[in-house]
């Protein structure tokens, strides 16, 4: 992997706990707040300052503003929800380049058994009385970020067992 065992190491603290309440908020919502959105661009404006070498942390922004306006135009077909493409879009710098393809089968992966699960436990009337008046519980379209960020956690946890020496 690309990105730096070390750099994962700072970045999983602070990602840990947004990326879990978008999973969260998407289900019971269907809805990622753009305050989660907002924390997690904060976490790479500072942390990333630590965690990468600068030139690695400015092209990051490229990345977030080209990944920002393909989410918007796959949004504005209906082929992805605003949230999740906002999310999307600050998750890109955390991912280095040279894991993209990496990245984006795990992703696949996550989103597969991430649907699975959603669409077998919603079936089950025990499910819905532990989380009553979730919204995804109801709705045909699935919570992305339920796929989002347990992917960006998985990443930055691969990335601590098997990250180079890198960015």
């Amino acid at each position: 992997m690309m990105l730096s065992a070390q750099s994962a190491l700072w970045f999983l603290p602070f990602v840990g706990p947004i990326a879990l309440w978008v999973a969260f908020s998407d289900m019971k919502w269907m809805k990622i707040h753009n305050y989660a959105v907002l924390a997690l661009v904060g976490v790479y404006l500072v942390i990333g300052l630590i965690a990468l070498p600068f030139q690695t942390w400015a092209w990051g922004w490229l990345s977030l503003l080209v990944v920002l306006v393909v989410g918007f135009a796959l949004s504005s077909v209906g082929l992805l929800g605003g949230g999740d493409a906002k999310f999307a879009a600050a998750m890109a710098p955390f991912i280095a380049l040279g894991d993209l393809s990496l990245f984006l089968m795990l992703l696949a992966g996550v989103t597969i058994v991430s649907f699975i699960a959603h669409r077998a436990l919603r079936a089950l009337p025990v499910a819905q009385a532990l989380a009553p008046g979730w919204e995804s519980w109801h709705r045909r379209e699935f919570p992305m970020g339920l796929a989002l960020g347990p992917s960006l956690l998985f990443y930055l946890g691969l990335a601590t067992v098997f990250g180079n020496g890198g960015a």
